[in-house]
């Protein structure tokens, strides 16, 4: 029943995900990419934004970078419908720029539903896009692999483990390692949180 409870909300935000003409992108996009998976999800992966595999197809991380994430995931024995992929912008920018602060404000109403939605208990960034919206003024080189706590401007809480952008692991053997090190602390880590209170980690 919570199941589809989640499910039935999560489609609600996507149909005004796709209604949305809040900012520019709205004008030169093919689909919007609200983002797919498991509505009840522990684990919620949150990109960048679209790119135009993804606005093609309406589905998140469906190019180059999304066969890197399923790799990922594989080491780890969980599928993409285990979990739940988004990004912050729901609208793909123009020739993949990096998404502006005004389009990430306009995301931040459908994002935080979504995650009021699924309540996981993990949120993994990928990419300093997607980790700078949830942990400003930090490095992602220097905090990448670490659970952070994060208070939301409601006084709900959830924790943040930010990573690289499985795009960045495309060319650079290294990266993809570093990636993959990091993948392999989640099954740990979800455990850890099941058993834990969230200030304790």
């Amino acid at each position: 029943m919570v199941e589809q409870n989640n499910e039935k909300t999560l489609a609600t935000i996507a149909k005004k995900i796709s209604l949305c003409q809040k900012c520019p992108l709205a004008q030169g996009r093919i689909n919007t990419v609200p983002g797919k998976g498991n509505p009840s999800a522990e684990i919620v992966f949150i990109g960048e934004a679209p790119g135009k595999n993804e606005d093609e197809q309406g589905l998140p991380f469906v190019g180059a970078a999304g066969r890197i994430l399923n790799e990922m995931l594989a080491h780890i024995n969980l599928q993409r419908d285990d979990v739940f992929i988004t990004n912050i912008v729901k609208c793909r920018p123009p020739e993949n720029r990096d998404p502006e602060l005004i389009e990430k404000n306009t995301c931040y109403d459908f994002l935080k539903a979504q995650l009021d939605a699924i309540k996981p208990a993990l949120v993994i960034t990928l990419g300093r896009h997607s980790m700078e919206y949830f942990l400003p003024d930090q490095k992602i080189s220097e905090i990448h692999g670490q659970p952070k706590l994060k208070i939301w401007p409601d006084g709900s809480r959830q924790i943040i483990f930010a990573s690289y952008h499985p795009a960045a692991a495309l060319y650079n053997p290294r990266t993809k390692s570093i990636l993959l090190e990091d993948f392999y602390k989640l099954p740990y880590l979800i455990k850890k949180i099941r058993k834990a209170d969230l200030t304790s980690l």
